[in-house]
């Protein structure tokens, strides 16, 4: 069965282009500008949309995502919050994952986490700290509600850890660019061509790279060797310099449109021009 992940890199990959996939986490803002950012992504070009679920140990997040993250829980922001954000995002018709850590899955009950995220319209879910040795019951919970399960691989990964992520991951497989946290840098990881075609050599899933894109060029760049450039921490930058300014919500919108053309652009060979840096 073809998912809504497949759909898209499938349309994408006709176009002659990488998919871009725009991260933002849920609840900042707030919930509802939070879903107003996601879904102005969309309209300007975004292919699929990441919803972050706000959590308070992140391991992978790096300053601006965890400044953001942390807002959203100083105001409240639940699980539902979350799923009515992913429900919200999905109604735009592009395919719509959950970025969380385990701990709130495993909180919230695994098999029910799967159904709701499924009633949300969700498309699956990354799960950056699930070992895939513990995965079982999450695949088995994502299996049974027709859910995509998006495993990371890093430029550490042996040849090995390389084919059992592959051989778990729904919808693409999401490398790392670099070791290290998220966020905007000035240059994408030069390990992240070598490490796309390793994970190429074990499966034929689309490979998607994220960690270090900021900006039109590093989204073209990474869109010559990958099937999907993945955008958070620049993203996300746009939305915490608008509140540090006191910026109205419709000039943070503006901005979030304007990066997210941009990074369409570059996707599409084109070099952009929104100079986003860390």
């Amino acid at each position: 069965m073809h998912s809504r992940l497949d759909a898209c890199f499938t349309a994408a990959r006709a176009e002659g282009r990488a998919a871009l996939v725009g991260y933002l986490p849920a609840g900042y803002p707030t919930v509802d500008g939070a879903i107003a950012a996601m879904r102005a992504m969309v309209a300007a070009g975004v292919d699929i949309v990441e919803v972050g679920l706000p959590y308070s140990d992140p391991t992978m997040d790096g300053p601006v995502i965890q400044e953001a993250a942390d807002a959203a829980l100083r105001g409240g922001i639940t699980t539902q919050d979350v799923l009515r954000t992913v429900e919200a995002v999905a109604d735009t018709g592009a395919p719509t994952l959950v970025m969380t850590y385990w701990n709130p899955i495993e909180r919230h009950g695994v098999a029910a986490f799967a159904a709701d995220l499924a009633a949300a319209g969700g498309a699956g879910a990354i799960t950056p700290d699930l070992p895939p040795e513990e995965a079982g019951p999450w695949l088995a919970a994502t299996a049974e509600h027709g859910l995509d399960s998006v495993f990371l691989v890093a430029p550490s990964s042996s040849p090995e850890r390389l084919r059992r992520v592959a051989d778990i991951s729904g919808g693409f497989v999401y490398a790392a660019s670099l070791m290290g946290v998220t966020g905007a840098r000035a240059q994408v990881g030069a390990q992240a061509e070598g490490l796309v075609a390793r994970v190429r050599e074990v499966t034929s899933l689309p490979v998607a790279v994220g960690l270090g894109v900021g900006t039109a060029a590093q989204a073209a760049q990474v869109a010559t060797f990958a099937d999907g450039v993945i955008v958070g921490s620049a993203l996300v930058r746009v939305l915490v310099d608008a509140q540090r300014r006191g910026d109205d919500p419709e000039s943070a919108l503006s901005g979030i449109k304007a990066l997210a053309a941009d990074l369409a652009l570059g996707v599409r060979g084109g070099q952009g021009a929104v100079p986003v840096t860390a």
